[in-house]
């Protein structure tokens, strides 16, 4: 009795929160995202409708964008083409909504770094559902405008997501959880334009805002915190850092990780910022040709919404069936190697896309391209998750979603340019061939292990 009193008498250690099991973290991020980006998706195949229905419509906003186009065709000499206006309006909207992420973004990863990971988390999805809540509320293309502001300042979780995963101790979770987050894109791309070409435009909002509530009640409940208070970043040192995720000058040289005494050395900054610049130029050309080839296949083919999602669903199947058959099983060390083969895939795949005059053809081309995007942005996420201490994932991830934000902002309406001025032909292999540039730049790059033996 009394052994037992004094043993309840002993003074213990303070019991500290363990951190959350990787399996239960991926998981949790997985099921979030696919449900996020099932909301995203289901936009695709309805945006060149949509966009012409707002025309037919006589949307004063709409008309008077419509005629400020047609007066600049005029002025340079180019017939006006009104078919391919929506074009030129779809790659600014594309490009104004990623330019938005890009501005908020550094901000998101900062927050997160000395806030943690799940209340910064939770803030942007309720931006994401107000959103939603706007574009459902109106029709009105000065509301779909509002709407896609909205979302593209709240559009940080896809950068926190990819954070969280960079929090977790074992390479091989990370290089998992990389992975998984592609299978999420390729799933909701696979499903969410099926799911909106069955839908009205009317219709399409209320259940994007349904996917968007449900994630947020989701995350609510199962998502725990990652990033444990001792290893975050002070508000000074994080937000200071931010700064530099607004300069692209900036950004390519990664200064937000630079500096302090956590800061990678010389050979590992040059390798970050090398594998930087290869993610800007691959999302700058891939998102320009991403954003353009739903109105290639509505102009050229004459696809419907649900012909339209069909396309989609192709085209995220194969993502799928890449990412769960050969992306995720690429060990650690072999991600710049399989980046530089889907690279080169990418050269064929959109000269066969920009030429193709035959469903055979089309297929051929979106084949290769749904094989590339499967493998590019995991594999180049993964890598650059291995550099920097625990406090600066969030920065580090955070100023590679500020690149692909950038490059997202530019891509689209440098591509739907072109295509407005030369045509789809010229567009798709203008941009092919500027595809070996970050192939050129991954041929000496070394994995960051090998940079750390070279030290």
């Amino acid at each position: 009795m009394g052994w037992g009193g004094e043993a309840g008498c002993t003074p213990r250690p303070p019991i500290r929160a363990q951190p959350a099991p990787e399996r239960r973290v991926l998981a949790v991020v997985f099921l979030g995202l696919l449900l996020d980006l099932l909301g995203f998706t289901l936009l695709l195949p309805l945006l060149p409708g949509l966009l012409e229905g707002h025309g037919r419509a006589r949307d004063p906003l709409y008309g008077s964008w419509q005629r400020r186009v047609d007066w600049f065709a005029a002025a340079i000499g180019m017939p006006a083409e009104k078919r391919y206006n929506s074009v030129l309006f779809g790659g600014l909207i594309g490009s104004a909504f990623s330019l938005l992420q890009f501005l908020s973004a550094p901000l998101a990863g900062a927050a997160s770094d000395c806030l943690g990971r799940r209340p910064v988390m939770l803030l942007s999805l309720a931006g994401l559902a107000t959103s939603y809540a706007v574009w459902a509320a109106s029709r009105s293309f000065l509301a779909f405008l509002a709407s896609r502001a909205i979302g593209g300042i709240s559009k940080g979780n896809v950068s926190l997501s990819t954070a969280i995963v960079a929090d977790l101790a074992s390479p091989p979770a990370r290089s998992r959880g990389m992975a998984i987050i592609g299978v999420a894109f390729s799933l909701a791309f696979t499903l969410g334009p099926m799911l909106g070409a069955s839908l009205t435009v009317e219709m399409a909002p209320w259940l994007s805002l349904l996917f968007a509530l449900s994630d947020l009640l989701f995350i609510f409940c199962f998502l725990p915190e990652t990033l444990p208070p001792e290893k975050r970043a002070s508000a000074a040192l994080s937000f200071h850092s931010a700064a530099h995720l607004l300069s692209p000058l900036a950004l390519l040289r990664f200064s937000a990780v630079a500096h302090g005494q956590d800061s990678p050395s010389g050979n590992e900054l040059g390798a970050l910022r090398r594998l930087g610049l290869v993610y800007f130029l691959y999302l700058f050309l891939f998102s320009g040709l991403e954003y353009t080839l739903s109105f290639l296949a509505h102009q050229r083919f004459q696809f419907s919404s649900l012909q339209q999602g069909k396309m989609f669903f192709f085209i995220g199947l194969t993502m799928a069936a890449t990412q769960g058959g050969y992306a995720r099983r690429i060990s650690p060390g072999g991600e710049v190697a399989a980046v530089k083969r889907a690279l080169l895939l990418l050269v064929p795949a959109f000269l066969l896309i920009g030429w193709g005059h035959s469903l055979p053809v089309l297929g051929l081309g979106l084949l290769l391209y749904s094989f590339a995007a499967a493998v590019v942005v995991p594999c180049l996420s993964s890598v650059v998750a291995s550099y920097g201490s625990a406090g600066q994932k969030g920065r580090v991830m955070g100023t590679l979603r500020s690149l692909g934000a950038l490059a997202r902002a530019m891509g689209p309406i440098a591509a739907a340019s072109v295509y407005w001025l030369a045509g789809a032909q010229v567009c798709f292999t203008l941009c092919s061939g500027l595809f070996l540039l970050p192939f050129l730049l991954l041929r000496k790059l070394k994995h960051p292990e090998q940079t750390l033996k070279a030290e």
